[in-house]
């Protein structure tokens, strides 16, 4: 459960920028307002970032790229349709990003790391399929619905797309570790959980299959 609190949690901060202007602009329709807040939001991570002294990823830097390409766009045109549209260029871009393999590491605690980085490879394929989809609900709900249904039906699916895969995710790479680690023999065993930072108790060692 620790490990999964992280993985949403980091998911949660990078793309908490796009989220804050598809809520806010559901609940004020002020475009303005909304990609300035966003923007602002974007600008804080990464500065709290700089000021800890943490690395900063390559996904952390492509969703402030979008937000402030995308926020300085609307507040320039403020034009509701042109907001409508930006989020499918952004999901799309986002997506195409996804597709590298590995961009999930991040997430992992180290012993996922080690014996169950091809699932994570598989479920980030999943992450960029959902991106896409995500771009063409978004495309046809922005020429053929009205600005409050637009905004309404991607903010539900963005949160439960999101947080259904993050679940399942986080489910099948965790299934499928302790499954190869149970098959693995028990010095090997032993070894890995040290390497990896867990404790090799025999209270909590996974037993051999």
């Amino acid at each position: 459960m620790k490990a999964f609190l992280q993985t949403a949690r980091l998911l949660l901060s990078d793309l908490a920028s796009s989220l804050l202007f598809l809520v806010l602009f559901s609940l004020t329709h002020n475009a303005v307002l909304s990609a300035c807040l966003g923007m602002l939001l974007g600008l804080i991570q990464i500065a709290v970032q700089f000021a800890r002294r943490k690395p900063i990823d390559v996904m952390e830097w492509v969703s402030l790229f979008l937000v402030i390409a995308s926020g300085t766009a609307t507040v320039l045109t403020d034009d509701p349709r042109f907001v409508l549209f930006k989020p499918s260029a952004i999901y799309a871009i986002i997506g195409i990003v996804m597709l590298r393999p590995g961009w999930m590491n991040r997430y992992l605690p180290p012993i996922a790391r080690a014996v169950a980085s091809d699932i994570a490879t598989y479920v980030g394929f999943a992450w960029a399929g959902l991106m896409f989809i995500s771009a063409m609900l978004n495309a046809y709900l922005a020429m053929s619905k009205d600005v409050a249904t637009w905004a309404l039906t991607m903010t539900i699916f963005g949160i439960a797309s999101k947080a259904v895969l993050s679940i399942a995710g986080f489910a099948a790479i965790r299934l499928t570790a302790r499954r190869r680690i149970r098959a693995m023999p028990v010095v090997e065993r032993e070894d890995l959980l040290i390497s990896t930072g867990w404790q090799a108790k025999s209270s909590t060692l996974p037993k051999s299959a």
